[in-house]
């Protein structure tokens, strides 16, 4: 099978609205989409920011912006119009960690995906506004405080998979890079990794991206596998075009290591599926 769980059925615009895309025949294009490109497990997992709840656990500038629709009626559009695995991507926050967890508790979902998008202390990692990189920082410092804190949100449990693990790398050329041997910034998180039961997002989506790469990087993911975290297959699709984006590559790359099996999810139980 091929699945693809970490899906937006709308762009990242402040315009895009829930009567414009929350709709029947919205998630059907999608379900076209996934048709086509042989994905038979497919589900959503809009951006928590995205709704007023969570503002309760973060009231950061960039959320107050976005967060103006209501969670509870996006659950119950896709749970009552769609056939789709509900799911939400759950930003961790660090010093946030109860709210965030009281919030996911509060509604039955099929699997959570986990994102780091900002550090403390920082900034945005993949956004100009708010961003990292926008005072000169040192990349050493960047990528070591990015994967302690994916370790951490591993551990948390809040979890059910780990989107994009290695999203520092974004925007490539554009932003430096340290020097070496990187799986010194690997081994950070190896730990919280190891010590849960999360598993570990192979997206497409950084094939789109300046990096022009798969999350996570093939050394990234050998070190996932050898602690015996499973795998879960997505594009992080904003568009129904982008939907299981060049997934020949991301097969290739699990079959190269070995990978025969990914995760499927229901009411936050995880089975596992053969790899198409």
């Amino acid at each position: 099978m091929l699945t693809d769980f970490h899906v937006h059925l709308r762009p990242d615009g402040e315009d895009c609205s829930p009567a414009r895309y929350f709709t029947p025949a919205n998630a059907e294009r999608y379900r076209e989409a996934a048709a086509e490109r042989g994905i038979e497990l497919l589900g959503v997992a809009e951006h928590v920011y995205r709704f007023q709840q969570a503002l309760r656990v973060w009231d950061h500038p960039f959320w107050q912006r976005y967060a103006h629709d209501d969670l509870d009626a996006y659950c119950e559009f896709v749970r009552e119009e769609t056939d789709l695995k509900l799911g939400i991507e759950a930003d961790f926050i660090v010093g946030a960690e109860d709210r965030m967890a009281n919030l996911l508790e509060e509604r039955e979902w099929d699997y959570v995906v986990g994102s780091i998008h900002f550090l403390k202390g920082g900034g945005f990692v993949d956004t100009d506004e708010w961003g990292v990189w926008e005072s000169g920082a040192d990349p050493e410092k960047v990528w070591r405080r990015y994967f302690e804190t994916l370790g951490e949100a591993a551990r948390s449990g809040m979890f059910d998979i780990m989107s994009h693990p290695d999203l520092v790398k974004v925007w490539g050329e554009r932003r430096p890079r340290p020097d070496g041997d990187l799986r010194r910034f690997y081994d950070l998180a190896m730990d919280g990794i190891a010590d849960s039961d999360v598993a570990i997002e192979v997206s497409t989506a950084g094939l789109r991206k300046p990096v022009g790469e798969i999350y996570p990087a093939p050394a990234f993911l050998e070190m996932c596998l050898e602690a015996g975290r499973p795998v879960a297959l997505s594009s992080d699709a904003h568009v129904p075009e982008d939907l299981g984006h060049r997934y020949e590559e991301a097969v290739e790359l699990l079959r190269s290591m070995g990978v025969t099996e990914i995760a499927d999810f229901e009411r936050r139980q995880r089975r596992m599926v053969p790899l198409a």
